[in-house]
């Protein structure tokens, strides 16, 4: 029993030494640690007391240098106000100096001002005595003097006179041999209409007289309307149920026709129906002018074409060559280029373009300046044809060499188509390039905004913009251009000259 409590008074013993001994070893670590964290510590206080002054430092270095750069740029910008100042005060004193400059001038001015009042009135004074001293010296009054220049003006054109009642002279003589003329060749040819009357006119018929009085309007007010718009010329005559258009060039022909006959139907004939109708004749005519292109080229075999140059290939169906529709002429001629060029081993499609655009320039040369050759080239270039089908058609009058055997093929089928019998009249298209060389030479003149040549070319009728030309400068230019046309054109008879000047003026009321 002892024994044994012996030996648990030694473990107990034992057991509080150990832990004594570990809590004594655990403190000494402890307060190891704790050294060495204290330590550690102040290091990291030294280092950012350290970096703090360096910033500071820094900082303060910063601030001092960004305080001398806004100093500087201060001095600059109070120096360059001052310079403004300066500026703008010696402005001020210049202007100020200036106004007392103009101030003086305009002083002098006024003072120059009463001066030549004074002398214009002296020189009016002086007039008028020279005046009553010429009348005195002249022993001829203003109106006495007046009526002696009259005399001298009339003296001056005495000339022009005579030649007037020669030519009108000479104008009866043709007259009468030309109705001797007329007789024998109806006697010869009974019935028989002339070539140019069949070309340059188109019979259009209406119901009853009242229509053809309402055509002409009250005082010729729609008649000349129509005329106008469509740059044609009506007869109305006594021939019962008919009225004759007349005009050289067939589209304006067709587009007046279309236009006449739809103003009989609707009935509602005054000045502002003729123009509406004449624009929708016009839209109707460029359509029958596509369907004809259209139809050409496709009874041609030719499919790859430009649709603007098929549109004005469809133009040549109002053309005449010679008394020759140009149209068919250029499709006959594609036919018979075709066929020489698949005798003779030629390129068929470039034959058959080529023969039916030869003539494609006399769509348009009333409106562009050259030959139709040329027009027809710069056309085929513009609208991107085939270079080969230009060179082909080139050379049908023989203007340019002979490249290809294609373009002999084209030469040889216009001669073919042209020279067979009864194809052409040569006094028609003669007839026609007068009539258009007549509005050419018109067309020259300033302020003139459309001319039409009437009356088989014994009329030229102007229309003048009124905003251009007074009444009396369309009296002298008319005068002018009669004179003109003596001196640069070679015609029988008489060109009479009307000048048209008309202001028309168009408000709406909304």
């Amino acid at each position: 029993m002892s024994i044994t409590l012996i030996t648990i008074l030694i473990s107990a013993g034992a057991l509080f030494l150990g832990v004594g001994i570990g809590y004594y070893l655990r403190v000494i670590v402890a307060l190891g640690k704790r050294r060495s964290i204290e330590i550690d510590i102040k290091q990291m206080m030294v280092s950012a007391k350290e970096e703090a002054q360096r910033i500071t430092d820094e900082t303060k270095k910063a601030s001092e240098k960004k305080l001398t750069e806004l100093k500087e740029e201060e001095k600059k910008k109070e120096q360059e106000w001052r310079e403004r100042e300066s500026r703008l005060i010696k402005k001020d004193e210049f202007l100020d100096a200036r106004q007392v400059e103009i101030n003086k001038e305009v002083d002098n001015i006024k003072i120059k001002v009463e001066d030549i009042k004074k002398i214009q009135e002296k020189v009016i004074k002086i007039e008028e005595e020279k005046k009553i001293e010429l009348e005195r010296v002249a022993k001829l009054t203003e109106e006495e003097a007046k009526g002696e220049l009259l005399r001298d003006i009339e003296k001056k054109y005495e000339e022009d006179i005579l030649i007037k009642i020669q030519k009108l002279e000479n104008s009866s003589q043709e007259k009468l041999d030309r109705r001797a003329k007329d007789i024998l060749a109806t006697s010869i040819q009974r019935l028989a209409s002339s070539t140019a009357s069949e070309l340059m006119t188109t019979v259009v018929s209406i119901p009853n007289n009242e229509i053809k009085g309402k055509i002409i309007g009250k005082e010729g007010r729609n008649i000349r309307a129509f005329e106008r718009a469509s740059g044609v010329e009506l007869i109305v005559d006594d021939t019962p149920g008919s009225i004759v258009i007349s005009s050289f060039d067939p589209i304006r022909r067709q587009v007046a026709r279309l236009a006449l006959e739809n103003l009989i139907l609707d009935g509602r004939i005054q000045p502002a129906k003729i123009e509406e109708l004449v624009e929708k004749a016009k839209e109707e005519i460029n359509k029958i002018i596509k369907e004809k292109g259209e139809q050409a080229v496709y009874e041609c075999g030719i499919f790859n074409f430009d649709p603007r140059i098929i549109a004005i290939v469809g133009r040549l169906y109002f053309r005449t060559s010679y008394g020759q529709n140009v149209l068919q002429h250029s499709i006959e001629m594609a036919h018979i280029a075709g066929m020489l060029a698949e005798e003779l081993g030629a390129d068929i499609a470039i034959a058959k373009a080529g023969a039916l655009v030869h003539d494609i320039g006399k769509a348009l040369d009333h409106e562009v300046q050259g030959t139709h050759i040329e027009i027809g080239m710069r056309i085929l270039q513009k609208f991107g044809a085939d270079p080969r089908i230009i060179t082909a058609m080139k050379s049908h009058h023989e203007d340019y060499p002979y490249e290809t055997i294609e373009a002999i093929i084209v030469q040889t089928a216009d001669s073919i188509s042209g020279g067979r019998p009864g194809a052409r009249r040569d006094s028609v298209e003669n007839y026609l390039k007068r009539l258009q060389e007549l509005e050419a030479l018109v067309n020259t003149f300033p302020a003139v905004e459309k001319s039409y040549a009437l009356q088989a070319g014994r009329e030229i009728r102007i229309f003048v913009t009124p905003e251009k030309i007074s009444d009396a400068e369309a009296k002298i230019m008319a005068r002018d251009i009669a004179l003109k046309i003596e001196q640069e054109l070679k015609y029988p008879g008489d060109i009479k000259v009307t000048m048209i000047r008309e202001m028309r003026i168009i408000e709406y009321a909304r």
